[in-house]
């Protein structure tokens, strides 16, 4: 049986990781928000993935179903999330978004939602603390925090 890793992500959730008998390395992150990604990593550079999928939590029942996963992972996992206050969670501005090219402050989105942007993404560039007159483009990702129910909102208000 491959070894799995699991690397705790502080307001985020789990990485668990592992590599396969043909040497691929594969992991998912569980977030505590309930969201899961599966991802596969690069075999020259172990640090960039190559394949992500975004599951909700009905795909990843159904994906761990196919998988053969036991009840005790699903309790494992359900623990996790019972760990309930802040999360983080990285949400992309998507191509046709409303606020594709509004304001953080036009968007209202702490007012709206609860959850906070706390950092910007934008291709190789990071804005820390974005201020509100800060506008957003079509793949920025949001590094918010709030509850998991305030980031499912704030990621809700991003969708076209």
């Amino acid at each position: 049986m491959a070894e799995v890793t699991e690397v705790p992500l502080p307001g985020v959730g789990v990485r668990f990781e592992f590599t396969t008998e043909a040497g691929e390395r594969i992991g998912v992150v569980a977030h505590r928000t309930g969201r899961r990604e599966l991802v596969r990593y690069d075999t020259d550079d172990p640090d960039r993935c190559t394949t992500v999928a975004h599951l909700s939590d009905d795909d990843a029942h159904a994906l761990g179903e196919l998988l053969g996963a036991t009840q005790v992972s699903e309790v494992m996992t359900e623990a996790r999330q019972g760990l309930a206050g802040l999360s983080i969670d990285w949400l992309t501005v998507q191509p046709g978004s409303r606020f594709e090219s509004a304001t953080i402050g036009q968007g209202e989105f702490r007012t709206r939602t609860g959850a906070s942007v706390v950092a910007i993404v934008r291709g190789d560039t990071t804005v820390p603390a974005p201020g509100p007159d800060v506008a957003l483009e079509p793949g920025d990702v949001l590094v918010a925090v709030g509850t998991p129910v305030a980031l499912g909102e704030l990621r809700a208000l991003l969708q076209p």
